[in-house]
């Protein structure tokens, strides 16, 4: 006769996980891989990987939010509204960048000027007036001391 420990599994085909199909494959498991580390895992992948979730690293303090328009885009607005004088301020930018050429003398307003744009501006007659001249001399002011 079989022992009752030899006989304990025999003929279950399912072990205790009911249909035999619920012991198998990624759901059994609660998913593969990283699945759930924001969810049921979470507990889990804090301990095992600490610093995975969350904010890391830094912001460049060099970053600035500074809006540029190019000369060739400045000549495309001049040539669509015919004016001389163009305040990119009120088009919403701050920077003026040299890429490109302006077909004729202008003159442009804006907070700053590349040096190339101002250069390409004044080479043909036009003239780059800086609104924010005052802030310029301060800070000139301030390197002098």
């Amino acid at each position: 006769m079989v022992s009752k420990k030899a006989q304990k599994r025999r003929g279950k085909r399912t072990h205790g996980y009911g249909s035999h199909k619920k012991h198998r494959g990624g759901g059994s498991r609660g998913g593969r891989g990283m699945t759930g580390a924001k969810a049921h895992k979470f507990v889990k992948y804090l301990k095992e990987k600490p610093g995975h979730i969350g904010k890391y690293g830094f912001k460049s303090k060099k970053a600035s939010d500074v809006k540029s328009i190019t000369l060739r885009e400045i000549a495309k607005i001049a040539e669509k509204t015919g004016k001389k004088e163009i305040d990119i301020k009120e088009l919403g930018y701050d920077k003026v960048i040299g890429k490109g050429d302006i077909p004729s003398s202008l003159v442009i307003k804006a907070d700053a000027f590349s040096a190339k744009a101002k250069e390409k501006i004044e080479k043909k007659g036009g003239k780059a007036v800086c609104l924010s001249e005052d802030n310029a001399e301060n800070k000139e002011d301030k390197n002098e001391e």
